[in-house]
This record gives C-alpha cells, structure tokens and sequence, in this order.
C-alpha cells in the first residue's frame, strides 16, 4: 500500500498570487502538491507528481559525508561519489556508461560535509532503467584497480592545479582556520598526501558504513503515479542495509574573529575570502539572520556590493552567503582584486561590516530585501530539477512538508529589531580574512571590531 499525506495543497494558490507574468514557467497545479509518500517496503520521499513534460527528477541524500573520512584518508567519500557509476553490477564502467548515454540518462553523486548525495533526471519513457542503473551503482559498485587509479590521477591533478588556484588555497586555509582538526576543517576533496593513500578497501568500507536507508532523505518530481514510484524506490532502495556505522562528529563553533592570514602567491589577481560564525539552521534568529546577510553581501544590490565595486571600483564582484551543517554554521564570502589595492578591499567591506554590525539595516533596506527573497525564491522553483533540490534540503533541514507555503509569512514577521540583532550576532566580532596573492596583497594586522 502507498501511504500520502499531502502538505503544501494551496501552495500553487500562493504562486499564482506571486507570478503575474505568464511567460514565466513555473510547477503545474500537480506539482504544487509536494505528499509524503511511503513506500509499500517502507521508504519515504517527498513527491510532486507534475506531467507537465515527460520528465522524472529525484535527489536523494544519506547521512556522512566528507566528515565520514577515515583519519589521514581525507577525500574518501569524493572518491567513492567519482567510482561509484564507474562499474556497477554486470556491467564495467564503459557499458554502464553506454547505458546512460543511449537512454539520456544523467546520474550523478556528489558529498558535502554531512552528506552523500545523488541526482537523478530521466525521460518518463526510460524510468525503469534509471531507476536500475541507480540501484547498482548504489548496492554493487566494483572500484575495479584500473578504475580507482584512473580516478585517482584525476584527483591528484585536479588537486596539482588548486596549489596555483588562489581561491582554492583561500577557501581551505579559512577552513582550517575555522575549525582547526575538526572534521569540517578537512579538504572533502582530499589532500596531495591523503588521496595517494585511500585503499580499494577504504571505498568500500565507506560505502558499507555511510550509504544506508537508516538517515535516507529522497525528493521526486514529475511525471509519475505514486503506486509507480513507490514500487521504484523500493527496488532500488530496499536492497540497501538498514543501519549506518557513523563516527560521531561533535558540535563546534568558528573560531571567533578577529584573524587575518596571507598566503604568498604570484597570480594576477588576488583573492580575499572572509567570514566567521554563523547562525544554525534551527535557531530561532536564522531567518532575520538570512534576511540581514542579504542586505550585507547578497548580490549587486547588497551593501557590500556599492561600496567595493559600485563607490571604489575595487572589484568585479563580492558577495558572502549563510552557510550552514549539522554541526555548525558559517557566514563566507570572497572578492577578488588588484595586489596593489587588496588592503584598501581589505579595510572597506571590514568598515562595511562594522557598520553593519553597529547600526543594522535600515527599514528600506530590510523592506526592499524581504520583497527580493519572497519573490526569488519562487522563482527559483520553476524547473523540476529545481524544486526536488528544494525539496530535498528542506527534509535535510528538518523542516515542515508545507515550509515553501509558510516560508513568505516567516520572511514578513521580522522586524528592524530583529534584524539589527542579528547583524550584531553575525558582525560584532569582525572577520576572519584570509588574503592569497603577490606581496603587495599582504594588509595590515586584524584589530578586534565591536558593535555598541
């Protein structure tokens, strides 16, 4: 039996108040009904049943992650996302491969810090298949010698080219300086001295311990009937074991700012990545810290954006965005520069920080921002491949089956206050900068920013 339970059922009432534009392509009436479909073996999924185009999109994810490396074996989980459809079943890596060429079948898996990820889209004519070749790929990998090695070397010149790549050596000392030996302050893609060492072995312990039904998280939108889907998944989940052997990974705060480090590189152009804590994704102040950051760093109407590029022409873009994982939170943003100008970048979106954090956003500025983020993001949703993502971090989140319908009145309830707090909660401190580039680059020692 297929259980539903359907949430969001006046979601496609709340878009259509939204879009006047027409022209603009958006979810079907169908597929404005996101259910909580079980599956007769038992496997949950977040399902919109969409038959506007011929379609099926689904993503799923499993608790681990680059956090579930072995110790001194950085970048095993990346390794086993890059083999896995290299070989699976009855069929080497070229056949498999075959297959999803001839039936236009994309299939694709990925990690993050806490999870493992995979992708799926195919014609509705083709589903079976795809649907089988996902089942092998998950269930019976074969990480032949040859296949592992070929992989490898990808990896390793992959990770040859980031030692000249300014925003890769940025971007991973900030996280070493973030988290120090956490498991967040690892490389998920693996090190020049750790790949080298990740055995056959490694992968398939990974495999065994992380990819699981017990934290399995699945969204599925299009052109499918839930008695069809659900016959699907459990086919090409059930097959999986029913627990996880995870490491636990504790909780952890950003190392508080100020910090400032310079990396020596002869590039043409220097990079400045900066950030610090963040607020968790299940804090109460998220929201107004989401609405706040946008004002800050969100884009070419942001705060962030008139001052360094628009007033000073110090760059081409800059930006910062809210991250957040299970086990702790990040606000980061990076921009880019002139070696001779990077202390002069350095101390004005510092200055801008500051003033963020001193005085808040005005009422215009949060007015203006609420109005973007509740438009945008339906907007955002006008694709199936878009709205299972959606739909996926969402269950990740541990939010509500109808959080896209209530998630305007959540943006509409903060107030200037709210947003002012969150600004000192985000921005008091200052930043933690790192600055990779020539010698001119290097800026001048962090002092401690405090908001009254």
């Amino acid at each position: 039996m297929i259980f539903l339970k359907i949430g969001a059922a006046r979601l496609w009432f709340a878009l259509g108040a939204c879009l006047t534009i027409a022209a603009i392509p958006a979810p079907s009436q169908a597929a404005a009904k996101i259910q909580h479909l079980i599956s007769p073996g038992g496997i949950e999924a977040w399902f919109v049943q969409d038959a506007t185009v011929p379609l099926v999109a689904m993503e799923f994810a499993m608790d681990g992650g680059a956090a579930q490396d072995p110790d001194g074996k950085a970048g095993t989980g990346n390794m086993v996302a890059d083999l896995i459809d290299e070989g699976s079943g009855d069929l080497d890596s070229r056949a498999f491969h075959e297959h999803l060429d001839r039936r236009a079948i994309e299939l694709s898996f990925s990690v993050t810090r806490d999870y493992f990820r995979g992708s799926m889209r195919t014609l509705k004519d083709n589903k079976d298949e795809a649907f089988e070749l996902l089942r092998m790929s998950l269930t019976s990998p074969h990480f032949d010698s040859a296949d592992v090695e070929r992989i490898r070397t990808q990896l390793i010149s992959g990770l040859k080219r980031e030692t000249s790549n300014p925003g890769s050596l940025a971007s991973r000392k900030f996280l070493e300086i973030a988290y120090g030996d956490h498991p967040y302050g690892r490389a998920s893609g693996g090190t020049l001295e750790s790949v080298p060492n990740i055995a056959i072995a490694d992968l398939k312990d990974y495999v065994g311990r992380v990819l699981t039904k017990e934290h399995l998280k699945i969204s599925v939108v299009g052109d499918i009937d839930a008695a069809s889907l659900g016959a699907l998944l459990d086919r090409t989940f059930g097959g999986l074991p029913a627990k996880s052997n995870l490491a636990p990974v504790p909780d952890i705060t950003a190392t508080r700012p100020p910090q400032r480090e310079f990396i020596a590189l002869d590039v043409p152009q220097t990079v400045v990545t900066f950030g610090g804590p963040g607020i968790r994704r299940n804090d109460s102040n998220f929201m107004a810290a989401y609405v706040v950051n946008h004002i800050l760093g969100g884009g070419s109407g942001s705060r962030l954006y008139r001052e360094v590029r628009e007033k000073r022409g110090l760059a081409y873009s800059i930006s910062d965005s809210l991250v957040w994982m299970n086990h702790s939170a990040l606000f980061v943003g990076s921009t880019g520069t002139r070696a001779d100008r990077a202390g002069e970048t350095v101390e004005a979106l510092t200055s801008e920080v500051r003033r963020m954090a001193q005085d808040g956003p005005t009422q215009q500025e949060l007015d203006e921002a609420k109005s973007y983020l509740k438009g945008s993001r339906l907007l955002s949703l006008d694709t199936s491949a878009k709205l299972a993502s959606a739909m996926l971090q969402y269950q990740l989140d541990h939010l509500s089956i109808d959080y896209l319908e209530r998630r305007n009145a959540l943006v509409d309830a903060i107030t200037i206050e709210d947003a002012k707090q969150a600004a000192r909660t985000l921005w008091g401190d200052g930043l933690l900068t790192v600055v990779v580039g020539r010698a001119a680059a290097q800026p001048v020692a962090a002092a401690p920013l405090k908001a009254n």
